[in-house]
């Protein structure tokens, strides 16, 4: 019964993660494929900076909520079907981790989406909602002083693990605490082009006027 569980819960989650939300809404509302804008990434900054900052904020309100609703869904139907806390918390760290991989590596779109951040975001809420509130709040001090969004990221998901350890929190199991740190790891490694412009002084500053250039930064 619990392995049945858990390869349910990694389905189902990073099925929901593959819903590849800023491509569906630009497809329907712009008649664009946002693949072929700004950096090619189908994340909510790329889908802000190609034009429509309102499509940006439902692409990013989706990908978060998607990413929150496969733990919560997760967690919700473990305690309905009176499984043990063990079960329960090791199916979420699943559903967790595997949300995020839907969303990176989309099966709609030939295993290729965005970076995860807002996803994560969502999962970090429902994980960890006072380190979320504490990454996001790095991310809003580290955005507004340099206006690389991909910085902002970065630090935020540095800094995320440690806030997770830190602040109040519920009781975790081993592999909760694991996928706490490995998502991070993951979101870190998505953005190495980032990093590599961020050293050469060549990131996309959020804000320009000119358009973006491939490969440039998304959530």
């Amino acid at each position: 019964m619990p392995f049945i569980f858990y390869a349910v819960a990694a389905i189902a989650a990073y099925l929901l993660g593959s819903i590849p939300f800023g491509y569906l809404l630009m497809r329907f509302f712009r008649k664009e494929d946002i693949r072929q804008k700004g950096s090619g990434n189908i994340g909510a900054t790329n889908v802000m900076r190609s034009g429509s900052k309102g499509l940006g904020a439902v692409t990013f309100l989706l990908d978060v909520l998607k990413g929150y609703c496969a733990v919560w869904f997760c967690s919700a139907y473990a305690l309905n079907a009176g499984l043990a806390w063990n079960v329960r918390a090791n199916a979420i760290a699943l559903a967790a981790l595997c949300v995020v991989l839907g969303h990176i590596l989309t099966v709609w779109l030939g295993f290729k989406g965005g970076k995860g951040v807002a996803t994560a975001f969502g999962v970090f809420i429902a994980l960890a909602p006072w380190a979320a509130l504490a990454g996001l709040g790095v991310f809003v001090l580290v955005f507004a002083a340099s206006r690389y969004v991909s910085l902002g990221s970065i630090v935020a998901a540095v800094s995320f693990p440690v806030f997770a350890m830190l602040l109040p929190h519920s009781p975790r199991s081993p592999l909760e605490n694991a996928v706490l740190v490995v998502i991070p790891i993951i979101v870190i490694l998505k953005h190495h082009q980032n990093i590599g412009r961020l050293m050469s002084g060549t990131e996309y500053r959020f804000g320009k006027s000119r358009a973006a250039k491939p490969g440039t930064t998304v959530v």
